[in-house]
């Protein structure tokens, strides 16, 4: 089969390329530096051309309002480009919950890229995951003020980049299911408790506080960030992650 991986260079997308060129498909990865533009449309008629799965790794440039137009733009212009290509199955990555989380712009738009492929001519899966394990330090960077990282005791259920990557291989190499696959890590943590167990294993001199009110996990009520009943869990621990990647 051949696969276009949109975002291939990405931290999702390359490991999705290796994996598919590992099993013997033909793969191209596309992105910016390719000379690939999902908000001009340039260079997509050239690397969808023979493509039977697209998967959609694309993610806009800023998490505020300003991320529905690239989504929304993007997925116009994808959904054109792989109809005129004759792809056969749309894959996207989105987020656990993206539809439960109104006040975040970010999710906003993720939940609006979703409604254009639903409304695509193009069969579609969509692979919801939770956070990544490789987003926490960036998490704990985002409410550090000197030695004290403030955050929300909001329950997140983690997992670790390369299980997301097989998620979503596994989907793009089915049939599209025209729905949403969950996949989620194999525990759940409260965000303050997550920092706690981050900064134990590279410990540098900062300390967490709870703060209800802290960051935009703050703006999440109840669990709906964590993986929902039918969602496929990974085996991949945070700690046993963390421990592999110690200096």
């Amino acid at each position: 089969m051949k696969f276009t991986v949109l975002g291939g260079r990405g931290l999702i997308g390359s490991q999705v390329v290796d994996r598919l060129t590992a099993a013997g498909h033909d793969v191209v990865p596309a992105s910016l530096s390719t000379g690939v533009d999902v908000i001009s449309g340039k260079g997509l008629d050239q690397v969808l051309a023979g493509a039977d799965v697209m998967i959609n790794l694309t993610n806009s440039p800023t998490f505020d309002e300003s991320s529905l137009g690239f989504f929304e733009t993007s997925m116009r212009n994808l959904g054109v480009a792989a109809e005129a290509a004759g792809v056969r199955h749309h894959v996207i990555l989105s987020i656990v919950g993206v539809d439960q989380v109104p006040r975040l712009d970010y999710y906003r738009a993720k939940a609006a890229q979703e409604h254009v492929l639903e409304n695509a001519p193009t069969p579609y899966s969509i692979v919801r995951a939770t956070q990544f394990f490789e987003f926490v330090d960036a998490v704990l960077s985002w409410t550090t003020d000197g030695d004290v990282v403030r955050l929300p005791p909001t329950p997140l259920q983690p997992m670790a980049a390369a299980d997301v990557a097989a998620g979503v291989v596994g989907a793009a190499l089915d049939t599209p299911s025209r729905g949403i696959r969950n996949i989620g890590g194999p525990e759940v943590f409260p965000l303050d408790e997550l920092g706690r167990i981050t900064l134990a294993a590279r410990p540098d001199g900062r300390r967490v506080v709870t703060d209800g009110q802290a960051g935009m996990f703050a703006e999440v009520a109840g669990d709906v960030l964590t993986a929902p009943e039918d969602a496929v869990l990974s085996q991949t621990h945070y700690g046993d992650w963390l421990r592999l990647r110690r200096p």
